[in-house]
C-alpha cells in the first residue's frame, strides 16, 4: 500500500483537472448552487447542459418577427420595437448562466453546443467562448434516415460542423460521438486530425416509445446502467494511443470501480450523468473518494500511471484481440 496520498490529478483537452471526475451535460448543471456542491464533492469540472440549435434558430425567427413588424408605421411608433429583455430568450440566458457559473466556482466550465447541420448557429461557439467557457463539447444529435444518404457525407457532416466551430474559437473543443460509425477508428482518426482537442465517447441516443392507449409516439428515458459502460470501454482501450486528442468516457460509470476500469483502458476524464440523477450531487464525492481508497489499497501513486495500463495499444492487431475476446466469451456462457 502506497504511503502517500495518491494523486488524482488529470489533464484533458490540455486543461489541468484535480480529479478525472466531470458531470456531463445534463439538468443537474441548471441551479449554480448545484454546480457548487458538485464542485465541492470533488468534481473538477462541470459540462453545462446542451443549448440546441433548434432554440437559436427559433430565437433568430422571433426575433426577426419583432424587428419587422410595425415598419411601415410612422416613425413616432418606436415603442413597437421590442425591448433587449423581450427577446433574450434560451441562448441569451444560456451565455448568462454560463457567465454566472465562471464566477460561482473555480472549476473548468465546458460549454455544449447541440446540433446536426452547419449554419449561423454555430456562430455561438464564439459567444459560449465570450461568456467565459474555458472549453466547448459538440454533441452532433444526428440519426441519418435518408436511405440515399451514404456514410461518407454522414461522416462529412461531422468534419464540417467541427471545422465550422474551430474556426470561431480558440478554446479546446471536443466531439461526443455516438457509436454507430462504420469505421469509428478511422472516423476518430479523421477527427483528430481535423483539431478535436478530445473525443467523448459515447453519446446516447434516446430511443422513443409508442403508447398503445393513445397510440402516440412519445419520448420515454431511462437513464443508463453500468452495463452500458462495455462499448465506451472498448473503444476507448483501442484508441488509447493512438490520437493526439484526448479521450472521456461516458454512459454507465455508475462506482468508483467504474472509474478505475475507465481510466485503465485510457481515459483522461470518466463523465457522469445518470449516476449524479439518482443519488444527487453528493455522489461526486463518493467517487471521488472510492477512486482515492482503491488506489491506496492497490499501490497507485497517481492517475496518471493508471490511465491506459490496460489499452490495446501493445496490441499490434486490435481487431484480432476482440474476436479472440468474443469467441473467448461465447464459450464461456454456461
Amino acid at each position: 500500500m502506497s504511503q502517500n496520498r495518491p494523486d488524482l490529478s488529470t489533464t484533458y483537452m490540455g486543461l489541468e483537472l484535480k480529479s478525472p471526475i466531470v458531470p456531463s451535460s445534463g439538468p443537474l448543471s441548471r441551479e449554480v448552487s448545484t454546480v457548487r456542491a458538485l464542485e465541492d464533492g470533488g468534481a473538477a469540472a462541470i459540462v453545462v447542459y446542451s443549448l440546441f440549435e433548434e432554440q437559436i434558430r427559433h430565437e433568430e425567427r422571433e426575433l426577426a418577427h419583432f424587428l419587422e413588424h410595425g415598419t411601415e408605421s410612422y416613425a413616432e411608433a418606436l415603442s413597437y420595437f421590442p425591448r433587449a429583455e423581450e427577446y433574450a430568450v434560451g441562448p441569451e440566458e444560456y451565455l448568462e448562466h454560463i457567465r454566472h457559473l465562471k464566477e460561482a466556482v473555480d472549476i473548468p466550465v465546458i460549454g455544449s453546443l447541440n446540433g446536426a447541420t452547419t449554419g449561423g448557429w454555430i456562430d455561438y461557439a464564439r459567444r459560449i467562448e465570450e461568456a467565459g467557457a474555458d472549453a466547448l463539447e459538440l454533441n452532433v444529435y444526428y440519426i441519418p434516415t435518408d436511405a440515399h444518404l451514404d456514410s461518407w457525407k454522414v461522416e462529412e457532416l461531422y468534419l464540417e460542423i467541427l471545422r465550422a466551430v474551430k474556426s470561431k474559437v480558440r478554446i479546446p473543443v471536443a466531439m461526443k460521438l455516438s457509436p454507430y460509425f462504420t469505421a469509428l477508428a478511422a472516423m476518430a482518426r479523421r477527427l483528430d486530425e481535423s483539431g478535436a482537442d478530445a473525443l467523448v465517447l459515447f453519446n446516447r441516443f434516446y430511443q422513443p416509445d409508442i403508447d398503445l392507449e393513445s397510440l402516440e409516439v412519445y419520448p420515454n428515458l431511462r437513464l443508463s446502467t453500468p452495463f452500458a459502460m462495455r462499448l465506451p470501454l472498448r473503444w476507448i482501450a483501442i484508441l488509447r494511443g493512438r490520437l493526439n486528442a484526448s479521450l472521456a468516457a461516458s454512459s454507465g460509470i455508475d462506482t468508483p470501480q467504474d472509474v478505475v476500469k475507465m481510466l485503465m483502458a485510457g481515459a483522461d476524464v470518466t463523465m457522469v450523468c445518470s449516476t449524479l440523477l439518482r443519488h444527487g450531487p453528493g455522489r461526486a464525492a463518493f467517487l471521488v473518494q472510492g477512486l482515492r481508497a482503491w488506489m491506496e489499497e492497490h499501490g497507485y501513486e497517481s492517475v496518471a500511471l493508471m490511465k491506459g495500463s490496460m489499452s490495446h495499444a501493445s496490441c499490434s492487431d486490435p481487431s484480432a484481440f476482440e474476436r479472440a475476446n468474443y469467441m473467448k466469451a461465447l464459450n464461456s456462457y454456461r
